[in-house]
């Protein structure tokens, strides 16, 4: 019993020691590789290859040989493994990889050959030889085993993704959207899955020649046989991609009129355009669902949209011309007493009641269709919330920031764990720091920080750091920041001259140096964005960037410069060097993906 326990532990420490010995000469072998001790390194992989020969240590000790220059040794290592029973074609490949590494080009070329002829009917000797030949940088070779793989199992979409992937890292993307296409024609349920591999391929296109071999191809195809749904999907699908929510729209109606689809697909792009901010196309989109008549299936929502559309484009613009106010003011009116008052309808006359407060300086009709609003029977608690939300803004708006503060705390109260109440309670804070009252102020907003909706998350950290940034400790009175805020809120009230007379007596309390006058500077561009004074703002931008080019605006400013270039004044060239400015000099920006992206744009990338 005690001879057999003995024998038992010599084996259990012989097995220790050998396999601490492997290990340790593994790590040796590895370490001279690395250094580029390549003859070091093939000496000890080979006796680790010839103590356990796997695939780990074949690889390395061959590669340890090729860099080494020891071209003789490679064959002869190749040539044994595949001598000793292996029937794998990966040896074939190797074979003809080291020949080539020492310059016998045509002996490479037959070996290469060998393997894709002498391929048998085995989808995994298949991959494996494919494999085999992408490790070694054989692209060409690796797609002609996938084709021959093809025929030998008569399966004509085998391979399909991998063929794909060759292709586009060979740079022959219509080959590759060639194999997309094909698949997806025979096998429409991998649609979702293409479109997945198209579209991170596609967001990896700097010279959009993958885009335009997708496009070229689908519109070959859509124009030779038009009555085919699936072309005209990919086609909007791919517009989609690129945001051309024009050319979709276009595709949209096209495909409205060919399958007769009752404005359908033309409303879900409209509804996409809203999500994406392209007011324009959403509002052509609603118009030609609502040229279809009133009995059309989406015509009350597209009467509802198409005036949504237009009010969110409205607070977009700077220029506002009071024909086009009056227009949408008769408009919402007019659709009001079509569709009457109605819990479908109660977003409409929100911003209806936002129209007449904020643009049409109408406070008591504002005040009025909000109230009849919250007396519409079967309003959800959301729904109800919003409206409130309004009340309060427009309140303040009138210069009564208490009765604001009690709607505002309403809808906290009401709906603590919901976005509206996150949202009351952004906006009480925001009122706080209008009229003076930092610390409660931020500490409200230090709590909005970790708020799950990202938009409020953001408002709230853009504020809290302009509070905290700005507080002197010196002056407990904070008149500099009193004043910014007091103009802050004259801003918000329309009253725009009063606040560049407000904001200019900063620079008497606080100075050039005091930390908020980048601020005010960026607030009096703002300012004169809105009275449509471009150009003063382009000076005061300029300012900016002279004199605090590392502060937290910088960038904010260089990217409004660069969009008064591009949209205002219509210099490309000029915006083109702002936007390059901000992913070059500040490439931790918010604004550097799309100010890079910009800035491809004007240039001419396609």
């Amino acid at each position: 019993m005690k001879f057999r326990l003995f024998l038992c532990l010599l084996f259990a420490f012989t097995a220790i020691s050998s396999f601490a010995q492997s290990g340790s000469k593994e790590q040796l072998a590895m370490q001279y590789y690395n250094s580029g001790e390549f003859d070091k390194a093939t000496e000890l992989f080979e006796e680790l290859y010839q103590a356990n020969p796997n695939t780990f240590f074949y690889n390395y000790l061959l590669q340890s040989c090729l860099q080494g220059k020891d071209y003789k040794k490679a064959e002869k290592i190749v040539k044994k493994a595949a001598s000793q029973g292996a029937k794998s074609l990966k040896y074939t490949v190797d074979l003809g990889y080291v020949y080539e590494n020492g310059g016998e080009h045509n002996k490479a070329q037959k070996q290469y050959e060998e393997a894709v002829q002498k391929l048998p009917n085995s989808m995994q000797i298949i991959s494996d030889v494919a494999q085999q030949f992408i490790s070694h940088s054989k692209f060409d070779f690796a797609i002609r085993t996938y084709q021959k793989g093809r025929e030998l199992l008569k399966e004509p979409l085998g391979f399909t993704n991998e063929l794909a992937q060759l292709y586009e890292r060979t740079g022959n993307y219509a080959e590759m959207m060639n194999e997309y296409i094909i698949l997806v024609e025979n096998q429409e349920d991998a649609l979702p899955t293409v479109e997945i591999y198209l579209q991170y391929s596609l967001a990896d296109d700097p010279t959009g020649k993958k885009a335009e071999a997708f496009k070229e191809l689908i519109l070959k195809k859509t124009q030779k046989q038009p009555e085919v749904r699936l072309y005209s999907d990919l086609l909007m699908w791919y517009s989609l991609q690129q945001k051309d929510f024009e050319m979709a729209f276009i595709q949209a109606k096209a495909m409205d009129k060919r399958f007769k689809e009752e404005g359908k697909t033309v409303f879900e792009i409209a509804q996409i355009c809203m999500q994406n901010q392209s007011y324009d196309v959403a509002v052509q989109a609603y118009k030609y669902i609502l040229s279809k008549g009133k009995d059309n299936i989406f015509y009350t929502e597209s009467e509802i949209g198409s005036l949504d559309a237009r009010f969110l484009q409205l607070k977009k613009d700077y220029k506002l011309n009071p024909k086009d106010l009056e227009t949408l003011n008769q408009d919402y009116i007019k659709t009001l007493n079509e569709l009457g008052q109605t819990p479908q309808t109660v977003v409409l006359m929100n911003n209806f009641a936002h129209l007449k407060a904020f643009y049409l300086h109408d406070m008591p009709g504002a005040i009025k269709v909000l109230e009849d609003a919250v007396e519409v029977p079967g309003l959800s608690k959301n729904i109800l919330a919003d409206c409130k939300l309004e009340l309060g803004d427009i309140l303040l708006l009138d210069g009564k920031p208490w009765d604001a503060s009690l709607q505002y705390s309403q809808v906290e109260k009401s709906l603590k764990n919901d976005a509206e109440g996150a949202m009351a309670k952004f906006k009480n804070a925001k009122l706080s720091y209008y009229i003076g009252e930092f610390e409660w102020a931020s500490s409200q907003l230090n709590v909005l920080r970790a708020s799950t909706s990202k938009l409020i998350a953001n408002d709230a950290m853009e504020l809290s750091l302009l509070i905290s940034d700005n507080m002197e400790q010196e002056d407990s009175t904070y008149k500099a920041l009193t004043i910014y805020a007091k103009a802050d809120l004259l801003v918000y009230q329309n009253h725009y001259e009063d606040a560049l007379i407000t904001l200019d007596s900063v620079r008497i309390v606080g100075g050039l140096s005091h930390p908020i006058y980048d601020e005010v500077l960026y607030k009096k561009a703002q300012i004169k964005c809105l009275q449509g004074k471009f150009r003063d703002a382009e000076e005061l931008l300029k300012n900016l960037v002279t004199m605090y080019p590392y502060d937290i605006l910088a960038d904010d400013a260089l990217y409004l410069l660069a969009k008064l270039n591009e949209e205002q004044f219509k210099n490309n060239l000029q915006a083109m060097e702002y936007y390059e400015k901000i992913f070059t000099d500040y490439p931790s920006s918010l604004y550097a993906t799309e100010a890079r992206k910009k800035f491809r744009q004007l240039r001419g990338d396609k």
